[in-house]
């Protein structure tokens, strides 16, 4: 969807990139700096690295970010070397979103509805992943990572509820 874009402007300035991810440019920029997130070459960010800062955003609410850094260093290993990585970011995001939208879809969050849809998910890119038990592993963490940051969200608006009330 943002590839488009991105060709037709070659890149998001650090603005526009802080206004699609609701995230302050400092705390892009220290991504940056703590090596989770590629740097960038001139002034615009490139889709790899908005999909890797999209990444860690969608897990930062229930993991620590060094769990995520660990997670995505697990996964592609050294950021600026993609010659390690098991499967390119774009992929990841997009296989990551099909995961939970299913499983929101299907209303399956428990253990083993995750691992039967990972599994189906990768099957579909066999020649596209590198090491794909690794890769189950990792979505698996993600997908729940992911949830729990959802039900996270839902608790704090129940508790704010709570609150206002007293």
């Amino acid at each position: 969807m943002i590839s488009p874009v991105l060709e037709a402007t070659g890149g998001l300035t650090l603005s526009q990139l802080s206004k699609l991810t609701g995230l302050e440019g400092t705390t892009i920029q220290n991504w940056i700096k703590r090596g989770w997130v590629s740097a960038t070459k001139g002034k615009k960010y490139s889709e790899k690295q908005i999909l890797r800062i999209l990444l860690i955003n969608m897990l930062r609410k229930a993991m620590k970010l060094e769990d995520i850094a660990n997670l995505m260093r697990y996964i592609n290993g050294d950021v600026e070397d993609t010659a390690d990585d098991i499967i390119e970011d774009i992929l990841l995001y997009n296989i990551l979103c099909r995961i939970i939208f299913t499983a929101e879809d299907e209303g399956a969050f428990d253990t083993e509805s995750i691992k039967t849809l990972v599994s189906r998910e990768l099957a579909d890119y066999t020649k596209e992943i590198t090491d794909a038990d690794k890769l189950k592993k990792a979505m698996y963490v993600m997908v729940m990572g992911y949830r729990s940051g959802c039900l996270r969200t839902e608790m704090e608006k129940g508790l704010e509820v709570i609150l206002e009330e007293m």
